[in-house]
């Protein structure tokens, strides 16, 4: 089926862009340039369209006739204190997509059966023991509010008879140098300094990266499979549990806290996501039969880590 992507060049876009072309699908990637607009890539193919993530462009003939239509576009959040005008990006690049994505949707002739639109299990906001499922209500800071007003722009798509599935992400766990978030995490162990972060007993909601796809594949392919869900493993770990056990995946010692004035002074506002989590539960996905590859975190860890190994030391790897 002929499938039309927002956000394809960034760590889930690209792993899924593969997934999607290996099973046969047509693939139209909207692409962009960190620059800017002025600075759009010249691509103007069946493959690829250049887009601003803002307006109507030749891009949106693509939508015409797809089946689905996946956005996963974003500022990355974790880049650079939240500055007022950093704050102003990280809500417009996920609004401002989503709304000229339905927009398309709703000029085209033949409209798409399916949005699969990026969101967050920041939704939910710092929640302390609570168990969250899809049914939770949204949380009152700055994320939650991002998240709110980010998936109400992809439910308008629900009014021109589109199903709409919205996947809540937690941390995406993926191998060294794609850009996830276990990068930045593993370094203070490589270096001897590793340890929980803050007070160690906020919850850390993590996906293994061929979880997420194959968590994407599935709404795309189930046509009952409508509105949020969220994509985080049922093994979910506090940050002391998982600390231990990504100091064990790399034979490292796991001891070194970071208080949360450290973290406020270095991140600013920022710090308030990473020293309170939320104890998310697959619900609707584990209801809906969908299996995870990778349910517990020592497991995911030790694909990654044995991945990493194998990836520096050649020699390492077995012979057939």
């Amino acid at each position: 089926m002929k499938i039309v992507i927002g956000g394809a060049s960034g760590l889930i876009g690209k792993r899924l862009v593969s997934a999607l072309r290996s099973r046969g699908d047509e693939v139209c990637e909207l692409v962009r340039s960190q620059q800017g607009p002025a600075a759009i890539r010249t691509h103007d193919t069946d493959a690829q369209q250049p887009w601003d993530g803002r307006t109507q462009g030749a891009w949106a003939a693509r939508i015409d006739g797809a089946a689905a239509v996946i956005n996963l576009s974003g500022a990355n959040i974790g880049k650079g204190r939240w500055t007022e005008s950093r704050k102003k990006e990280i809500l417009a690049s996920r609004v401002d997509s989503t709304r000229a994505l339905v927009t398309a949707m709703r000029s085209a002739r033949e409209r798409p059966k399916m949005f699969l639109s990026a969101s967050a299990v920041g939704y939910y906001g710092p929640r302390s023991d609570e168990v969250l499922d899809e049914q939770a209500s949204p949380g009152t800071d700055f994320l939650a509010d991002v998240c709110v007003a980010w998936e109400a722009e992809a439910h308008a798509a629900e009014q021109l008879g589109v199903r709409v599935s919205i996947i809540r992400t937690g941390i995406v766990l993926a191998s060294s140098g794609e850009g996830s978030a276990l990068d930045q995490l593993s370094l203070p162990f490589k270096l001897f300094v590793g340890g929980p972060v803050g007070d160690g007993k906020q919850w850390v909601p993590w996906i293994h990266i061929e979880d997420e796809i194959a968590a994407c594949l599935w709404a795309l392919d189930h046509a009952d499979f409508a509105g949020p869900f969220n994509a985080a493993a049922p093994g979910i770990a506090n940050m002391d549990q998982f600390s231990a056990a990504l100091g064990k995946a790399l034979h490292r010692p796991s001891w070194f806290h970071v208080p949360n004035a450290a973290l406020h002074l270095a991140l600013g506002e920022f710090a308030e996501t990473v020293t309170h989590g939320q104890r998310t539960e697959p619900a609707k996905l584990l209801a809906s039969g969908f299996q995870f590859r990778y349910p517990s975190l020592e497991l995911a860890l030790r694909n990654l880590v044995s991945k990493d190994t194998l990836s520096s030391h050649p020699e390492a790897r077995p012979h057939a």
